[in-house]
């Protein structure tokens, strides 16, 4: 930042009356300081400012660049997500949902899957709260306690008895598309999509409004990618865990 100096009133006259007279100090200015050189930017150097962050969220994960990826997953209304994948990727997203402070709940008919997890999750606190199927009741969703509810419950998910709240995002996992996947890919905000057969990648790719090379890319995805796609938008995710998600989920698995 540069300071400027202003110039002072002249010294009085010998024997002329002495008035003290208050420092000059132009408003929004702040205090007189010590002159610097200006800190001058060329516009061809703005590029070398840029961060690379996304907007506020959850970080699922780096894209083709190897910048971060984030994901908004909390919003002042509800939020439906799709994931056609394995548990290990459902499983990172919620583990780093809860450590920005958010409650997971859980409704599952493979409790043995999340168990560990919910256990290992929150240093002994309950953020993450495993549930019978059917037996998940309201949770009291707000913007300083925001819930992201996980339903694993297979291709074929009954309708959820949650009715939808604000600050309240649920994911719903499918390890495969079952009879009524078009409905659920419908009714999703969002979709992620990891590697699935010829045929899923067809169906998907008529609900989604996918491009041939998304269609044929699909049943060849590794592990660890994702592709996260509406119908406007679409984004490669390689999820990277680190070394504590590591030692609780294992490695990156499609299949489970």
């Amino acid at each position: 930042m540069a300071y400027q100096t202003y110039p002072t009133a002249p010294a009085p006259a010998p024997g002329a009356e002495q008035t003290r007279t208050r420092p000059r100090i132009l408003p929004g200015f702040g205090l007189r300081g010590p002159k610097r050189e200006k800190h001058v930017l060329n516009p061809e150097d703005l590029g070398a400012m840029a961060f690379p962050v996304g907007d506020d969220g959850v970080v699922i994960g780096v894209d083709p660049q190897q910048q971060p990826a984030v994901l908004g997953l909390f919003r002042p209304t509800s939020y439906d997500l799709v994931l056609v994948g394995g548990v290990w990727t459902a499983q990172i997203i919620a583990l780093r949902a809860a450590a920005t402070g958010a409650r997971i709940a859980v409704e599952t008919a493979r409790p043995q899957l999340w168990a560990p997890m919910a256990q290992a999750a929150g240093g002994g606190q309950p953020c993450v709260t495993v549930h019978q199927v059917g037996r998940l009741g309201p949770q009291g969703a707000s913007v300083a306690s925001p819930v992201l509810v996980v339903r694993d419950l297979g291709a074929r998910p009954p309708r959820s008895r949650l009715s939808a709240a604000p600050w309240q995002t649920t994911l719903t996992l499918l390890p495969y598309l079952g009879p009524n996947a078009s409905r659920v890919l419908n009714a999703a905000d969002l979709v992620g999509l990891q590697r699935i057969s010829p045929q899923e990648a067809e169906l998907v790719g008529r609900v989604l409004s996918l491009g041939d090379q998304d269609v044929a890319s699909l049943p060849t995805l590794g592990e660890d990618i994702t592709l996260w796609a509406t119908r406007m938008r679409r984004q490669y995710v390689r999820t990277v865990a680190g070394q504590a998600e590591t030692q609780v989920l294992g490695a990156p698995r499609r299949m489970d």
